[in-house]
């Protein structure tokens, strides 16, 4: 029989820097983990995706404009190893608990970018954690969570951060 297939969104932290998940990411992982996966790892891949946001104008946290293209290319990759560290991460507790998964990055937006890799794997679910936004916040920033749930040709579970796991600012994660 074929494992359950159970794709995770996941991001890095706002706050503590590379490669570190994000609260929501570490939480989503770890629900999974406990309420789904428990005893049974031969019976599920995992799948995690992390979506880079290119930057609109190319600049990341810059104080200087560089000059060279290898310039643009060290930044480029020192990106891309970001994204690589935040999955080895997940990818180190999947082997140490012997549980399948495969890992990979794509650039774009999101909610956009989360939905169309669910449309070209075809998970079983999908599961994505949830800062846990009021409303007003919610209407400024918008939610990738709810934006998949809408949108995600599979099924989609959202969980949300524990009230002690809330940074003071929830931009931060």
């Amino acid at each position: 029989m074929e494992p359950t297939r159970v794709m995770i969104g996941v991001n890095q932290s706002s706050i503590k820097g590379y490669p570190y998940p994000s609260i929501s990411s570490q939480r989503a992982f770890e629900w999974t983990l406990q309420k789904i996966i428990r005893d049974n790892t031969s019976g599920f891949k995992l799948v995690f995706l992390h979506v880079q946001v290119p930057d609109e104008d190319g600049f990341n946290d810059m104080d200087s404009i560089y000059a060279s293209p290898e310039d643009f290319k060290s930044m480029k990759n020192r990106e891309k190893k970001r994204g690589l560290h935040l999955l080895e991460y997940f990818v180190n507790r999947c082997h140490e608990i012997g549980v399948a998964c495969e890992a990979w990055i794509q650039k774009g937006d999101p909610q956009e970018t989360i939905c169309h890799e669910v449309k070209r794997v075809q998970p079983d679910f999908l599961v994505v954690g949830c800062r846990g936004l009021g409303p007003f916040q919610r209407v400024f920033v918008g939610t990738v969570s709810e934006f998949c749930v809408k949108h995600a040709e599979c099924p989609v579970i959202t969980i949300k951060r524990r009230a002690e796991d809330t940074p003071q600012d929830p931009v931060d994660d």
